[in-house]
């Protein structure tokens, strides 16, 4: 299991956009992988569950991954939410 955590610098928080963005990078890979924000952990495999958690930009979540794959998830998760928040497109 490899998790990180996440400040959202995100202008926006994850709302539609990046989380559909998030959705397709985390769908790369065949491990388990959730979301946690305070006590709430939903699907990161799902875009309406990452939008549920109604993440706002300086908020902080824990993405986890489990599986075959997981270093690779996890580093590519970390690069894209990396450059999310340094990319006007996302917002």
């Amino acid at each position: 299991m490899k998790s990180t955590i996440y400040k959202v610098t995100i202008p926006n928080g994850i709302h539609a956009r990046p989380a559909s963005l998030l959705v397709r990078e985390i769908n790369k890979f065949k491990c388990k992988s959730v979301i946690k924000k305070g006590e709430k952990t939903v699907n990161a495999k799902e875009i309406l569950a990452i939008m549920s958690l109604g993440i706002k930009q300086g908020d902080t979540i824990t993405i986890i991954f489990d599986g075959e794959d997981e270093e690779e998830a996890l580093k590519t998760v970390e690069k894209f939410l990396k450059n999310a928040s340094a990319s006007d497109h996302i917002n």
